[in-house]
């Protein structure tokens, strides 16, 4: 897979998932542009955050001045809350929707002009496993990352006229920065006992113990270098499995099940 003279976004690669895409993209001969809030050393690098719609736009004008074009679109930039629905505070659930869902979006309105004068480009999108098996206590994330599968499905309908592609990665549990970067609800009703901190618990667990980040990476740069890539690829042979599951047993019963692993 040889990216030379392609030009490619990574946002949030800074860290994590984003940084390792970013590096192999790089190593394949893209040109890597990371758009995040804190610089990169290792890629150029343009300062922005991706819920500031005029400052994607100069920074998405700044890409096409220097490089000419864009040809692949990476939206990783993202954030995690945790709690009980009815304990999270509004601007918290606001910001994660900010920063995950219209984050993304914007990124993609100011590419697309570009990728349509190309005539064709590709936008991964990174969502998440718990966008199809959504996660008691949190509940906040797995909407955004829901609603930013369901965007890109859309979507991928909608650009194809013009060449571009757009794929959805749904990560299982990854080891990373995320979790411990995590925002948590200042207060914990005691009506939930101890389940709240159960729950947030086995989800630290099973990231610590999770995937490297390196190997979602692989699976983003074969994604963006597929002629015809699927609406959604699963991180994980496990985590697919799990979505298998989903989708042929009774609703019923994968609630339930959820339920009891974050009891």
């Amino acid at each position: 897979m040889k990216f030379k003279d392609k030009v490619v976004i990574v946002t949030g690669a800074s860290s994590g998932i984003g940084r390792e895409a970013a590096r192999l993209f790089k190593e394949r001969g893209a040109s890597v542009v990371c758009i995040s809030r804190r610089k990169c050393d290792e890629f150029y690098s343009i300062s922005a955050d991706v819920t500031d719609e005029a400052a994607v736009a100069a920074a998405v004008k700044e890409v096409t001045d220097r490089f000419g074009r864009i040809d692949i679109l990476v939206n990783n930039a993202g954030m995690g809350i945790s709690g009980a629905v009815e304990d999270t505070a509004s601007a918290d659930a606001h910001r994660i929707f900010e920063v995950n869902f219209f984050g993304a979006l914007n990124m993609i309105k100011a590419v697309l002009p570009a990728m349509r004068r190309a005539g064709g480009g590709a936008i991964i999108n990174v969502s998440s496993v718990a966008a199809e098996l959504p996660i008691p206590f949190q509940s906040f994330y797995s909407a955004t990352k829901a609603a930013l599968s369901s965007l890109s499905g859309a979507l991928k309908n909608e650009v194809a006229p013009f060449g571009i592609k757009v794929s959805c990665v749904l990560p299982g549990d990854v080891k990373t920065g995320f979790t411990s970067s995590r925002k948590k609800n200042a207060v914990n009703s005691p009506a939930y006992g101890g389940r709240v901190e159960r729950a947030v618990q086995a989800m630290e667990r099973d990231e610590q113990n999770g995937m490297p980040p390196a190997f979602i990476a692989k699976l983003i740069v074969r994604t963006a270098a597929k002629k015809r890539p699927p609406v959604a690829v699963t991180g994980g042979a496990k985590y697919a499995l799990f979505l298998f599951l989903k989708r042929i047993l009774p609703k019923r019963l994968v609630s339930f099940v959820l339920g009891k692993l974050y009891d």
